[in-house]
């Protein structure tokens, strides 16, 4: 399927995904009127959830691969 190394990119890749969300998130909530952000806080949260699952699911992958 997929080879360790090219999950361990993708799981780098995504966990500065997650990072930059995470900032974008904090600086969303610390506007003035955050009310404002509403939409684009709620999707920066949806995404950063998804991404944690990814992460755990390659995370998970390289767990096997490190069995076998």
């Amino acid at each position: 399927m997929y080879t360790q190394k090219e999950l361990q990119e993708a799981k780098r890749q995504i966990d500065s995904t997650l990072h930059k969300l995470h900032e974008t998130v904090r600086t969303l909530e610390a506007k003035e009127d955050s009310r404002r952000y509403r939409s684009q806080l709620t999707l920066a949260r949806r995404r950063i959830e998804a991404f944690t699952i990814a992460v755990r699911l390659i995370e998970r992958e390289l767990a096997e691969k490190n069995q076998e």
